[in-house]
């Protein structure tokens, strides 16, 4: 026999049991990724089957940009690895799959990484018959407050939007403005005023008619809306570091709650700089897919929320060490809630959000009908809170029937993250 034909014949090998006896005698049976698209953007859904009938766990895995790349990670890697293991290992199996592949973290790794974290949680609740957030240490609040995000192609038009959100009882809003003539991050196009410059990059990205628009909104909110509401702006990483702490320091009159991603992973020094320069609260991390990546930013206290997408740094177990670690530093949580997070992964922020005591705020997503319906237990948003149940586990179930009626969306051209450019044609980071 060859050695090839001898390597083919050979049984795979079993994934290494750990060396103590299996507290609960149930097992894993089944780990499977579903993607699914009930408002338009592609969800990536993981479920984790076990030998106790009816006993199932449920977690967000969702990187809609790569979402096939995410689930043939939990089908063809991961899976293999929780056949047969105790579901109620969760701490073991979360540091198990994070090395097995000896290369770490990632956006694609850890996802998928969370699927699974997200999942064994959700078991855990459902087999104490409690919600995560009592597994966590019970909760710190009655409801968590949330922000929404208000945009307008000018000023009036986004302290219209302010001013509704805020008699429906909303008291932290996301102000994004148009830049006339211009692509503009979070807010709609708005024609270009007579006489303007001509460029050769339509919609080109333009930073320092952004900075004079920016300033213009946040003077015109604080005239006409007072000091009570909360105000929060997002940068996205789109400017000049030098540009950012001119915005920074341009916004400190008019009282944000934070001004968010203000530079980029790349250039996280010139938040030394920006903490020197100005008291604009800071919120960053949105990007980072590493927790090790937080540590000189909390460690040295430059900023005031961590922006973390929890499933792209591997799940609720990754994010609850880091809430406590930020903690003893006096650093908040301000979880990454945008509309490629299922409603299962909003249902992690929530439980973490309850349980957390050094919880700052949370970004909100209204699903649509379509989503609840796949999505039955969609966490409750009222009154400018989110709300919590008493279900048990995440507290989410997922209709994989209904599911099939809104199949993932292709990868290309519709899942691709599309940069913009400046008015030279040069790419700006998004």
């Amino acid at each position: 026999m060859s050695d090839q034909a001898a390597t083919s014949a050979a049984p795979a090998p079993r994934p290494a049991e750990p060396p103590w006896a299996p507290p609960s005698g149930v097992r894993i049976t089944a780990v499977r990724a579903i993607l699914t698209a009930p408002a338009g953007t592609t969800l990536v859904v993981v479920r984790v089957d076990t030998s106790e009938p009816g006993l199932y766990g449920l977690g967000c895995a969702t990187f809609t940009q790569r979402a096939a790349a995410v689930a043939t990670v939990v089908d063809e890697y991961l899976a293999p690895q929780l056949i047969g293991r105790d579901p109620a290992d969760i701490t073991d199996i979360a540091s198990t799959l994070h090395v097995s592949g000896y290369w770490r973290s990632g956006p694609v790794l850890n996802n998928a990484l969370s699927g699974v974290d997200m999942a064994l949680w959700d078991i855990k609740g459902k087999q104490a018959g409690l919600p995560v957030w009592q597994l966590l240490g019970g909760r710190c609040r009655t409801a968590v407050p949330v922000y929404t995000h208000a945009a307008g192609r000018d000023p009036q038009e986004v302290a219209d939007e302010v001013q509704a959100f805020m008699e429906q009882g909303y008291q932290h809003v996301r102000c994004q403005v148009a830049v006339p003539g211009a692509g503009t991050y979070g807010a709609p196009a708005a024609a270009a005023a007579a006489g303007a410059r001509p460029v050769l990059t339509p919609d080109a990205w333009d930073p320092a008619a952004y900075r004079r628009a920016v300033r213009e909104l946040f003077a015109h909110l604080r005239e006409q809306l007072g000091p009570e509401v909360e105000l929060i702006h997002d940068v996205h990483e789109r400017v000049h570091p030098t540009d950012a702490v001119r915005i920074a320091k341009d916004l400190e009159p008019y009282d944000l709650f934070y001004l968010e991603d203000p530079v980029a992973p790349e250039d996280l020094e010139w938040l030394r700089i920006l903490r020197a320069g100005t008291v604009t609260p800071i919120a960053i991390g949105e990007l980072f897919t590493n927790p090790a990546e937080y540590r000189p930013v909390v460690q040295e206290r430059l900023c005031d929320f961590i922006r973390v997408h929890i499933s792209a740094i591997g799940g609720i177990t990754p994010a609850w060490r880091l809430a406590t670690a930020c903690e003893l530093f006096g650093v908040r949580t301000a979880w990454h809630g945008p509309g490629d997070v299922s409603p299962i992964g909003h249902a992690a922020n929530l439980a973490l959000d309850l349980a957390s005591p050094n919880f700052g705020i949370q970004e909100q997503h209204l699903f649509g009908p379509a989503a609840q319906e796949v999505f039955p237990g969609c966490p409750e948003i009222r009154d400018g809170h989110l709300w919590p149940s008493e279900a048990p586990g995440l507290g989410v179930d997922f209709d994989e029937r209904l599911a099939l009626k809104y199949p993932p969306r292709p990868a290309v051209p519709g899942q691709a993250w599309r940069p913009p450019r400046r008015a030279d044609g040069a790419v700006q980071r998004p």
